[in-house]
């Protein structure tokens, strides 16, 4: 049965293009289109759709207030439209908070070309998002101890690697769609004391990075910065990878970061893999990493280093995900250390560390 569809813009053009492209594809179907918040609300409520697509700036209830009474009414997965700008960022990431699922950039140039690059990339977004588990519709909570991995560490050459509890220099945090609300969520928990230094690696569009890094900054207690080149890794300090770029661990200067253009043909820039590698060459078997929710399995070859150098790899429980994707690569790959929910990454992290 086909994915079930309702378009919200105020934009006729845009409402059209969208839902040619949509139609164009067997898994999906436009069920209806709306062109403003409150239009789309009832809507949702009348049409049951399994997925909306939102623009954020409309007449009589603006996109926000939007998925606000959607979470409210009727729960559903929403994929936000935002501009690529400095404010775009920051009402996508308002919601983002608010309950919606993912974002993709509002191009209309892009959107009125026939691309079959732009088309997939849409059709595909879609489908992820109508995928995902909202949080309003998840089971309880599970138990506060994580499921515990406890098998010995083999390197490639066959040799094992002693457990015993070494002192960890960096934390390292991979993430991508659901990222932005799991990751305000674990470093908000982090104590303002926190003594180790942090790299974060959200993929993230590059107008998005900086408004992201700022609102992390406002909310936890530690420091969270977007990453410059040459920045020093400090302890209680996150350095937020920048978009569009790659972070790379530099042991010169006491440990900093390089930020680098980076190879176009890797999928994703910044990458989880890249900044987890360096990391892993960098302070071998001292790294404490987390892959969170996100799709792909960008992070498993990066997780595969740092478990190889003798670090630890933790990973975001499926039930606690948006999308698990990333975490079960890691999984799959028996690279895993622990499983941890979401609501307790951070204290795990702050016990572990401390």
């Amino acid at each position: 049965m086909p994915v079930k569809v309702l378009v919200v813009d105020d934009s006729g053009f845009f409402r059209r293009r969208l839902a040619e492209i949509f139609e164009a594809d067997p898994r999906l179907t436009v069920i209806g289109t709306a062109n403003n918040g409150k239009e789309a609300v009832e809507k949702v409520q009348s049409l049951s759709p399994d997925v909306v697509t939102m623009d954020y700036e409309m007449p009589v209830l603006d996109g926000i207030s939007a998925v606000v009474n959607i979470m409210k009414i009727k729960p559903t997965p929403v994929l936000m439209f935002s501009s690529l700008t400095h404010e775009g960022a920051k009402v996508t990431l308002d919601a983002l908070e608010a309950g919606a699922v993912d974002f993709m950039p509002k191009n209309f140039e892009d959107i009125s070309r026939d691309s079959a690059v732009v088309k997939h990339t849409l059709v595909d977004r879609v489908l992820t998002v109508a995928r995902t588990r909202l949080s309003s519709s998840r089971g309880p909570v599970e138990a506060l101890a994580p499921r515990v991995a406890h098998k010995p560490i083999v390197t490639e050459r066959g040799v094992i690697i002693p457990r015993s509890r070494k002192r960890i220099s960096l934390v390292a945090i991979g993430t991508s769609t659901g990222g932005p609300m799991a990751l305000q969520t674990v470093l908000s928990k982090l104590p303002k004391d926190f003594s180790v230094p942090l790299v974060l690696v959200q993929h993230m569009p590059a107008a998005f990075t900086g408004a992201f890094a700022e609102r992390l900054n406002n909310i936890c207690q530690i420091t969270v910065k977007e990453a410059k080149d040459g920045d020093k890794l400090e302890p209680g300090v996150a350095l937020l990878a920048p978009g569009g770029k790659q972070m790379m661990v530099d042991p010169r200067n006491g440990g900093c970061v390089r930020i680098l253009d980076g190879d176009e043909r890797l999928n994703y820039k910044p990458s989880v893999d890249i900044t987890f590698g360096s990391a892993s060459k960098c302070f071998p078997g001292k790294v404490l990493s987390v892959v969170m929710t996100g799709m792909g399995s960008d992070g498993r070859e990066g997780a595969r280093m740092l478990k190889n150098s003798g670090s630890k790899v933790w990973i975001q429980s499926e039930e606690s995900c948006v999308i698990y994707g990333m975490p079960m690569a890691v999984e799959k790959a028996n690279l895993a250390d622990e499983t941890i929910t979401l609501e307790h990454i951070g204290e795990r992290i702050a016990r572990e560390v401390n």
